[in-house]
């Protein structure tokens, strides 16, 4: 037992991670909670942001939110439901300024500021970081209108 005991890492997370295993049957689901309850509270602050790294990751969760497939058993039956969905037609599009001519910047920050509630900083910055989503969730009438409109000055447009 203390040969166990002494390969037992000094990180709180690994030891955590190493303990999990070595739960036993007699310890009951409270106790073990408060055990890694306050494993977690002795991790100090950049610890702490690793572990929620590292538990985003494993859950299967991005910075935005949840990805696109989580990993584990339940993405089989998440792939098999993709294909109905996939079937129907889009209704939601977004408009994506790819590049524009340098020469028409200011006709392309004037289109965009026609159909947007954008500032003329915003609209700017919005230009400057081409490539860049220009609007979101649109129809594909009010779509192709915008992509027509961003075309004829002199922009790149494209639908995703």
């Amino acid at each position: 037992m203390s040969s166990i005991i002494s390969r037992i890492p000094s990180n709180p997370l690994a030891r955590a991670l190493f303990c999990r295993s070595l739960c036993t049957a007699t310890e009951t689901r409270t106790q073990k909670l408060e055990r890694i309850a306050d494993e977690l509270l002795d991790l100090n602050k950049i610890e702490r942001h690793d572990y929620v790294i590292l538990l985003r990751y494993k859950m299967g969760l991005n910075r935005y939110g949840p990805a696109a497939s989580a990993p584990g058993p339940s993405s089989a039956a998440a792939g098999a439901s993709a294909a109905p969905a996939a079937a129907k037609e889009k209704t939601a599009f977004d408009v994506r300024l790819e590049k524009f001519d340098a020469a028409a910047k200011l006709k392309v920050i004037k289109e965009i500021r026609a159909f947007t509630d954008l500032g003329l900083k915003e609209a700017k910055d919005l230009v400057e970081k081409t490539p860049a989503v220009v609007k979101k969730g649109v129809t594909k009438e009010e779509a192709e209108k915008i992509m027509e409109k961003l075309k004829e000055v002199g922009a790149t447009v494209v639908l995703e």
